[in-house]
This record gives C-alpha cells, structure tokens and sequence, in this order.
C-alpha cells in the first residue's frame, strides 16, 4: 500500500459555470452534519459510530489530497468518460489494464477526460459484481501500479460494491463460522417471514439457505445465491466501506460509483428500497468525500423508474451554499452524479419508432439542476437496456414492443419478479449497436447511421457523457459469449484481441472503424465547445415527432441548437422561432452555411450556432 496519495490527473477547464464549484465542507460543519445521520441511523450508538469514524478519517486524511482546488469548476465540457473491463482489451504476455491504458493513449488521448474500469477485484462471478477481496486487483487483469497509471493519464472511476458481496469473501468465512469480524455482517431471516412486499430485481428467491456451524441459516441476497446481501444495520459494515472508500480515492480514483445502493438499507414491512436509511448512508459518503477529498465525485447507480432514480439528488433537503461573492445558492447533499437510466431505452424506443414525442416530453420535464450537481448520460453499459425506467414515460405495450424489436435483431430480455403479478421485463440483453439494426418495419441500411445519431444525441444532452467500449467499437452481440458463459449479459460483454481489433479500425470498409472515428471526432468538437458544459442550460422545443430538438446555453449567453431527425426519412427541420431569422452554419457539416428549406438527411444531427459564433473547426463525417 502507498504511504502517499498518487499523483492525479485533473481535466484541464475550458471554461467556468456560475455553479459546479469544489465546496469543501469545513470540519465543524462536517462533524455537525455527520452526528445527524448517525444519529438517524444508529439511534442508540451514534456517539460511538461518530468517534470511531473520526479515528478512521484521521488515519486516512494525511494519505488523501483535494482533487481539485477549491473554487474551481468540478467539470467542464471536456469531460467524456469512458466505460470498460479491464480486461476489454487483451494482447499475448501484458496486463490487460496496461493493454487499455496504452490503447487509450494511443487511439483516443485527450478525446477522454476519465475511464471507469467495471470491478477490477478478484471475483466468483457476475463479471466482478461479486467481490471477494475489496482491496486487492485482480491478478489477471494487473495491479495497483497498473490502476495508478491509468488514473495519472485521465480520471478514473471504481466501483464501490457496497450492498453484497461474494459468499467466497473471507466475511462470509467468518459468517459460516461464527467469527468477527464478519459473524454479524449478513442478514439473517427466518424462511416464514413475510417478505412479500419487498422490491425484485431479479426472478430468484430472496433469502438463500446456508449451512454454518450454528445449523442451517436464510440469508438475504437481493440479486443471486453468490451474492450475499451486507447488513448496514451493523454499523461495523458502514465503517468498514468508508474505509474502503478512502483507500480507493488514495489509489487514484475519483469517482467512486454506488453499486445497487437503493436496495442497501432493510426493513421489514417496507419495500427495502430507497428508505430513508439508504439517503442517508448517501449523504454521509458524500460530506465524507467533499470533505476529505474535495473535488472527487460520487455516483449512485439506480436502475430505477426515472423519479425515483431523481432522488439521488437528494432534491428534497436543499442546503444553501455560499458562492463567490457571497451569493448564496441551492445545492444538494446527496450524490454529485446519477446515472441516466431512461437515457438508453427511450433513444431506442425514439429511433426505432420514428416519433421523438415521448423523448422531448421526457426531456422537457427535466428540473433545473442544483448546484454542485449533474447527470452522468449513458446509452450503452455492461448490463443491459434497462426498461424500468419507462415506467409512467411510456405505456408497457410500447415497452413490450421494444422486447420484440430486440429478440427480432438477436437479443434476450431479462426478468424480474413482481409480487401478486406475473414477471415483468427488467432489461433488454443486446449490443447497442445490433439494437439499432432497424425499426419497427424490420432490418434496413441505416444501421450505422441510426447508431451514430444515438451516440450524438447522447454527446449533446447537458450532463456528462459516458461512452461503452462496445459502442465506440460497433461491437455487434457477442452470441458466443452467451453460449460460453451461460448468462444473458455476455452478449455486449466481448473480450477484444487487440490486434483484431486494430485490423478493424484500420480497415475503412468496417462499421467498427466508421462509428469509432466519427465518435472520436464528435467528441474532439465537443471538448472545445463552451455550450455543451454540463452546467449549460438545457431548453427543449417541441417541433413534432420527426425531430428531437433542444439548445443548449452557457452562462456567457453562447447558444448551441441541437437537432435531430429521428426518422428514416429526408425532413425538413422546423427551426424554433427565436432561431428563426438567423444566419446558421451547422458545426457538424464542416462549419456550413445552413439552409432551412433543404431537407435533413435521415438520422442526421445539427449543432447549429449562428454565423458569428464559431468553435474551432474540426472535420466530422
């Protein structure tokens, strides 16, 4: 282990908001703030908890060093992330993270601002999901020399598993044999109780019969056998996780993504998701970072319908923060980040439909955000195409057309239990790219072209785009996988040689090598635009089903009109009225002159801005 924090990297700034500054807390106001949610969560030993919490924070304050300095800009329009395995990319005789580490130099340089490397710890199954050492690299991927120099060449992002872990882990040794520390780590549940009204990911029973030395026992396990639920109810378990925690931000990451933490907190009689224990828990990790590390993120990853994944905010408990100049302005106390998990499956719905209506409605309803805040915008991941997030967007047989359009183009749908009902669909298992293979009428030749409109739609939103390996790659579903491994999720979960790869890319008659460098120089523009910070303002217009339009504004007053024609045929854009009158060139097109009257190529994206007002010009096909 290090003695020393690492060296970091921090994204150059291209420009400044009014909002997204580094707010370190102050430690009375840390300590003030901590007591409450102990208190709330440990009635009974909240002094404890606290002391002992500070006896860890102090062991790690000395190893750890703000991200950023205080007052500056927590992110700006060049940042991009990408998300990966570590081991996505393979050569003979090298460490799979120096394999990525090299390719992303090599291929995408300062296109990246930061990489999240999914679970690089040893685990018995679910693709890392299941954590067996919470400090330790996995060996077959490297080590943490390995982690430390991806995170000095941009930002790096780890998973912290934090609601179960692998029944391979030495805490559930411990468990099995009725030892500390981890005897009292699990959840145990007599079978009979009543546990009907608890919330399912999954299809598979809830509480998973184990045989310890005491006898046989029933533990929780939210989302499979191998998968043992953690009982924060034990606040050993909370202090357990912040240290590791801390110990990932002194390896060099800075973000750090909650794994499945709606489901952390348990109690009976309720749905065991979202309760206010698990806020809390939220909100304590997050003063502990704004307070240790300014500068570093938190994330939460909640595949959930689009209010409730909205709370992670934690918009109901407003705080005010003091600004320069002493303004005082709203800001959240909860996660910085969340994911946008309606994002993917209604682009899909949108591009496969034809009709943005239910896109722009969505979008339109979006609050403004807080300060200190942002969304982490994604269409593609490790897991599949959420649908929950539809829920109350879209009426579930557009939801199940979008089941049949995907077992249409090769794909699978993953089921989740619904108490007193039948299963319902919980994702869609296929490549981004196959998923737009066609529309509702069937394959056709506007794959490639559908798929990059998707990507761009996702590059242009306000937040931070997140970009899957697979789809910078055209990856197309990975059946193989499937048959090998057994588990629907390894149809976009390829391993790719490097030096097929490499043949892929080079080759200018491949899908891979068309939607790799049309992405990359997407994102080379978007890095140099001041309107696509995540702290732009975002305002939508309805323009009717065949185009998806918003703008986006910086606090300069710099405007930036994103169109999109959504369907598979030529469309004339009808240009909003205050953008009317103007004299346009598309950024997209080479910084040309736009004409209104001449129609948009089927999936064809603007960035239209006016005249006067150009980015630096960089070619895009």
């Amino acid at each position: 282990m290090p003695d020393a924090p690492p060296a970091t990297h921090t994204p150059v700034t291209h420009s400044t908001a009014l909002h997204s500054l580094c707010q370190p807390l102050s430690h009375d106001a840390f300590l003030d703030h901590a007591r409450q949610l102990l208190t709330r969560l440990y009635p009974e030993r909240y002094e404890e908890v606290l002391r002992r919490m500070e006896t860890l924070l102090d062991f790690h304050r000395p190893r750890l060093a703000p991200r950023i300095p205080a007052g500056e800009v927590l992110w700006s329009e060049r940042d991009q992330w990408l998300i990966t395995y570590g081991d996505s990319l393979q050569q003979p005789d090298e460490a799979p993270l120096a394999t990525l580490n090299d390719f992303l130099a090599s291929h995408l340089g300062e296109c990246l601002s930061g990489a999240h490397v999914l679970p690089f710890f040893p685990w018995s199954s679910d693709d890392g999901f299941s954590v067996v050492h919470y400090r330790e690299v996995n060996p077959a991927l490297g080590d943490w020399q390995d982690i430390r120099r991806l995170s000095e060449q941009r930002d790096l992002m780890a998973d912290l598993v934090i609601n179960h872990c692998s029944r391979e882990s030495l805490w559930f040794a411990d468990y099995l044999a009725g030892v500390q520390p981890g005897r009292d780590y699990f959840i145990e549940m007599d079978p009979e109780t009543d546990i009907s009204a608890v919330v399912r990911p999954r299809p598979s029973a809830l509480l998973t019969p184990v045989h310890t030395r005491r006898g046989l026992r029933h533990l929780w396990a939210t989302f499979s056998d191998d998968q043992i639920d953690l009982n924060f109810g034990n606040p050993d378990v909370l202090l357990e996780f912040i240290g590791i925690l801390l110990y990932y931000l002194e390896q060099g990451a800075r973000m750090i993504r909650l794994d499945a933490v709606a489901f952390l907190w348990k109690r009976l009689g309720t749905s065991c998701i979202h309760l206010e224990e698990t806020h809390a828990v939220v909100r304590l990790l997050r003063a502990i970072v704004d307070h240790l590390a300014p500068g570093s993120l938190l994330i939460t990853e909640t595949n959930v319908p689009h209010t409730e994944n909205m709370s992670y905010f934690g918009l109901d408990r407003l705080v005010e923060a003091e600004q320069e100049g002493g303004k005082s302005v709203a800001q959240a106390d909860e996660a910085h980040l969340i994911y946008q998990f309606t994002l993917p499956p209604l682009t899909l719905h949108t591009l496969t439909s034809g009709d943005a209506s239910a896109l722009t409605a969505w979008a339109n309803s979006l609050p403004t955000l807080p300060a200190g805040c942002s969304y982490f915008n994604f269409t593609a991941s490790h897991d599949g195409i959420g649908v929950r997030a539809l829920e109350g967007l879209l009426p579930d047989h557009e939801r199940d057309t979008l089941v049949r359009l995907v077992h249409d183009f090769g794909g699978y749908v993953s089921m989740r239990a619904n108490p007193g009902h039948p299963d319902t669909p919980y994702e869609l298992n296929i490549s981004y790219f196959d998923a737009l293979k066609g529309t509702r009428r069937g394959r056709d030749p506007w794959q490639i072209e559908r798929f990059i409109a998707s990507q761009t739609l996702m590059l242009s939103l306000q937040g931070i785009p997140g970009l899957y390996i697979h789809s910078l790659t055209a990856t197309p579903n990975h059946q193989e996988g499937v048959e090998r491994d057994g588990h629907l999720r390894a149809i976009n979960r390829r391993k790719w040689h490097r030096d097929e790869l490499e043949a892929l890319l080079a080759s200018p008659n491949t899908a891979t090598h068309e939607v790799f460098h049309a992405l990359k120089r997407r994102m080379e523009l978007r890095r140099e635009e001041p309107c696509f910070h995540p702290d732009a303002q975002q305002h939508v217009f309805d323009m009717g089903p065949d185009f998806f339009v918003f703008e986006r504004v910086n606090h300069e007053g710099r405007r930036l009109l994103f169109a999109l024609n959504v369907t598979d045929q030529p469309r004339v854009l009808p240009v909003p009225e205050h953008w009317q009158n103007m004299s346009l060139t598309d950024h997209l097109c080479h910084d040309k002159a736009f004409d209104p009257d001449m129609a948009r190529r089927p999936y064809q994206a603007a960035w239209l801005m006016e005249q006067t007002v150009r980015a630096p010009a960089i070619e895009v096909v």
